[in-house]
């Protein structure tokens, strides 16, 4: 079973899809070291727990994430050794990894403010909703860092685009949430009223479907990205070959033969 009880976010878990927010709103929910390393571990526990078929990242009090707490985590690291900076950068890049590898769907639900690390947060999410108020800044220019931050500079440009990647890179500006509409990083813009409902439904129909097989799907994609075109073809083949082994492939032929609609079970 997967765990609700965490200290430093917000999880609740319902039918098999658990929606997760930041929680100090009051700030445009900034990140702590606290809260880096429990979603860290939180997301890494993910990928064995089968009472979750999807996540939702939520906002919370109208925003995403204003990024890493400056008094908390910025002014800190201004004091460190380079063993201990590379210690955190690690951290904040397990936690991308943690995503990509947790097996489970993610849809990002983002409002007002995304910046910094809860940039990255939507980045390394599989789906995005977002409103037109919306402003996702990758803004680690503006505090004398580099854009490679949490895998910038390897999935961004995968989404978006090589260019329109480095003007968000090198320069910090926020990407409207028309921009990342028309560029490709949000599937869609609904309102601020609707985004939860919508993130929900969203998710709903993803979990309807065969979850074993949406594991394997979110696998591939992260993995194929380091894979000549033989070898994705190859990974796919086998891939494909384990999902006909599920008793979902079995029911979806049958539906199909009854004229009716598969019910999955991600087995």
């Amino acid at each position: 079973m997967m765990r609700s009880d965490v200290k430093h976010f917000i999880c609740e878990i319902e039918d098999g899809i658990a929606t997760v927010r930041l929680d100090r709103p009051e700030r445009k929910n900034p990140l702590t070291f606290d809260s880096y390393a429990e979603l860290r571990d939180w997301f890494r526990d993910l990928a064995y727990a089968d009472d979750v078929d999807v996540v939702i990242f939520g906002s919370n009090g109208g925003n995403f994430s204003s990024g890493g707490d400056v008094h908390e985590i910025i002014g800190p690291l201004t004091k460190m050794n380079m063993k201990e900076l590379l210690q955190f950068t690690r951290m904040t890049g397990d936690l991308v990894k943690a995503m990509v590898n947790c097996g489970k769907p993610i849809v990002a639900a983002v409002d007002g403010v995304c910046a910094g690390a809860g940039a990255i947060i939507s980045m390394a999410s599989d789906l995005r909703l977002a409103t037109a108020e919306t402003k996702t800044a990758f803004l680690f220019t503006r505090v004398g860092l580099a854009g490679c931050d949490m895998g910038a500079c390897a999935i961004l440009p995968r989404i978006i685009g090589q260019t329109r990647a480095a003007e968000m890179l090198y320069t910090g500006r926020a990407m409207t949430g028309e921009e990342g509409e028309r560029w490709g990083y949000f599937n869609r813009l609904v309102t601020s009223d609707t985004l939860e409902d919508e993130a929900r439904e969203m998710a709903k129909k993803i979990q309807a479907g065969p979850n074993f097989a949406h594991m394997m799907t979110k696998t591939m994609l992260a993995q194929e990205w380091s894979m000549s075109i033989e070898q994705a073809i190859e990974a796919e083949a086998q891939a494909q070959a384990i999902c006909m082994q599920t008793g979902d492939f079995e029911r979806a032929y049958k539906a199909f033969v009854a004229k009716e609609r598969p019910v999955f079970e991600g087995n």
